[in-house]
């Protein structure tokens, strides 16, 4: 099988087109692949629709922007589609302003289209929205005596995804809170583009700790752990 493992940011970034759909993993800033993001950054793609969990702290002028929040500065991001738009924030301030596009939606609903998307599953009924804002322009049916909205998948063109432990083949394993967006986006990229903080031989990755099996992956980038006490 092929080696996956890519040797620079350049290469591992290679080929994002503008216009691009971009997952990116995490849940605020755990398990986020920050390296990624400032390789996204460098790469230099524009007209983005991003779809992340969160869209980032609260604006702090005395610290630079960075990874979301600074692709908005810099204009690159057209969309975010998510389930949290921060007041008085970099990504909050711009959808105020009118320059940035945001979809709001649901956390639990966010992650099952994703997920969907890396299922081959096209859409979904949920009760999850209906009755709110969240319902306009879609189709509601009963089940069994719920009103439920259908949800359509959310795929994307590159899906950049935060490991723990990686090998060559592209398995992966995540550590702690990192196994939140990250395995349902990892299915979910046409492209996925990985960093790892550790790599293993092949058959050194215990079969059962395996979350993202490497058919899924197809680059990989190693950058190296920093204080393993901290959350990833």
């Amino acid at each position: 099988m092929i080696d996956k493992f890519v040797r620079s940011m350049a290469e591992a970034m290679n080929g994002i087109r503008d216009g691009s759909t971009v997952l990116m993993a995490g849940f605020g800033e755990v398990g986020s692949p920050h390296a990624l993001l400032d390789g996204l950054i460098e790469q230099g793609a524009t007209n983005l629709t991003v779809v992340i969990n969160s869209t980032g702290r609260v604006r702090n002028p005395s610290q630079p922007a960075q990874g979301l929040p600074r692709l908005v500065e810099l204009g690159r991001v057209r969309k975010v589609i998510t389930s949290f738009v921060r007041n008085h924030s970099v990504v909050g301030d711009a959808v105020r302003d009118g320059v940035l596009e945001a979809e709001v939606v649901p956390q639990g609903t966010l992650a099952e289209r994703i997920r969907a998307a890396g299922a081959g599953v096209p859409a979904f009924f949920t009760p999850t929205g209906a009755g709110t804002l969240v319902a306009e322009g879609k189709e509601v049916r009963d089940y069994d005596g719920r009103a439920c909205i259908l949800e359509r998948a959310l795929p994307g063109d590159v899906a950049l995804v935060e490991a723990w432990m990686a090998d060559r083949w592209g398995n992966l394993v995540f550590r702690d809170a990192s196994r939140n967006f990250n395995p349902i986006m990892a299915m979910a990229g046409k492209l996925t583009i990985v960093q790892t903080h550790h790599v293993c031989d092949l058959g050194q990755l215990p079969a059962n700790e395996i979350v993202t099996p490497g058919i899924f992956v197809d680059r990989v980038l190693h950058v190296a752990a920093g204080d393993p006490t901290l959350p990833r």
